[in-house]
């Protein structure tokens, strides 16, 4: 990253001090940054992370009570909402103005196209630190935009043959890695399925948000990895979690079947219903 730019990646994490797997991707990618970890008061492994890892940052959830709509009358804070809020206030305390957001699970990072732009799927090994500058770069020439993510491993089921292999795209989804600025704060909503609610919900009220997907991560399957967020989820199913998009957004999301050999309940977003669009001045009187 050039001096100039003063940058931080932040490792959102709860309840599996041993297994944050996002930094070890990291160094092996070639990252040579400032890392820290965010977590809260109310994890009882908090002494076990100050003792394993640097940098680690702890905030209080219930500073945040009230500051967002949470959508439900739950009790249980085992969730990330909280510490994806707190996080821009993390970062512009520590003096930064532009910052990265990940998740603790992350296996590796991928390059999903070749240099010709044709579909492929090659493990970055050592230039993080240059695909970052440039994401930061893409991104800080979009003022409007208030969040520039990478694409998931499962965003491309399905191998060359699905349409997101067909070519190098901008999708209007944020999920996992996220490229953003304190001055172009992201409100995070919902207690579960907090990602796709403020992309469609603050999507559909005009925000700009974008995935790229030349550019992914791996992680393990949902609900396979203990800690973190598996536990809500387990309880609660993907019907509830997915339902919290219903509730902010019903003029352009339902809950349908997802998947062909095992399908489970998902949300799914009409997405000629959820955001504004640009029209040709061709149409202009």
């Amino acid at each position: 990253m050039k001096s100039k730019d003063k940058f931080a990646v932040f490792i959102l994490t709860y309840g599996r001090p041993e297994k944050v797997k996002t930094i070890d991707s990291l160094r092996k990618g070639g990252y040579t940054g400032k890392i820290y970890l965010i977590c809260s008061t109310d994890d009882n492994k908090l002494e076990i992370y100050e003792k394993l890892h640097e940098n680690v940052i702890v905030f209080n959830k219930q500073d945040y009570k009230g500051t967002f709509d949470i959508a439900d009358n739950f009790s249980k804070d085992n969730v990330v909402v909280y510490a994806r809020n707190a996080n821009f206030d993390i970062a512009k305390k520590l003096g930064y103005t532009y910052f990265m957001q990940l998740d603790d699970d992350y296996t590796d990072f991928r390059y999903k196209f070749n240099a010709d732009s044709i579909y492929g799927d090659t493990v970055i090994k050592k230039n993080l630190n240059s695909l970052f500058q440039y994401c930061l770069n893409y991104y800080k020439s979009i003022p409007n935009c208030k969040a520039l993510a990478f694409a998931q491993g499962g965003d491309f089921i399905g191998g060359w043959k699905g349409s997101q292999a067909e070519k190098i795209q901008i999708k209007r989804k944020i999920m996992n890695v996220y490229f953003f600025s304190t001055e172009r704060r992201v409100q995070f909503i919902g207690r579960i399925n907090e990602d796709t609610n403020s992309y469609v919900h603050f999507g559909n009220k005009g925000d700009l948000m974008f995935q790229i997907n030349n550019l992914a991560i791996n992680q393990p399957t949902t609900q396979t990895n203990s800690g973190g967020l598996t536990e809500f989820y387990l309880d609660g199913g993907t019907y509830l979690k997915s339902f919290y998009t219903v509730m902010f957004s019903p003029s352009c999301t339902k809950i349908a079947l997802m998947g062909s050999v095992n399908p489970r309940l998902h949300h799914k977003v009409s997405w000629n219903n959820a955001v504004p669009k640009i029209i040709s001045e061709t149409f202009k009187k």
